[in-house]
């Protein structure tokens, strides 16, 4: 991956097994955010940092830290009432969660 880095704007890394939503996260995954966000810092380039997959308001700030910036949630927020309610309480837990 380290060969790619000057080529990419995004990494994803999924932490769900692929195939339908509603999954749980995974939390295996959290030490490949960790690896991930300490190769696309050491290139120095601006490299996006995405997780997908059982992404919510109870884990958001949590991924954060290991070093994701970029999230993607799909049953956290169309499971519920108030989309934008929802959205918000995950912004919030990322932002002052996050690990400088």
């Amino acid at each position: 991956c380290k060969y790619l880095m000057d080529k990419i704007d995004l990494m994803l890394i999924m932490s769900v097994n692929p195939g339908f939503g509603g999954q749980k996260f995974i939390p295996a995954v959290l030490p490949k955010i960790a690896e991930a966000r300490k190769l696309i810092d050491s290139s120095g380039r601006n490299i996006r940092l995405e997780v997908d997959g059982g992404v919510n308001a109870g884990n958001i700030a949590e991924i954060a830290k290991w070093g994701a910036d970029t999230f993607v949630a799909g049953t956290a927020i169309f499971n519920t009432s108030n989309y934008q309610e929802a959205i918000s309480e995950m912004k919030n837990a990322a932002n002052h969660n996050r690990i400088s």
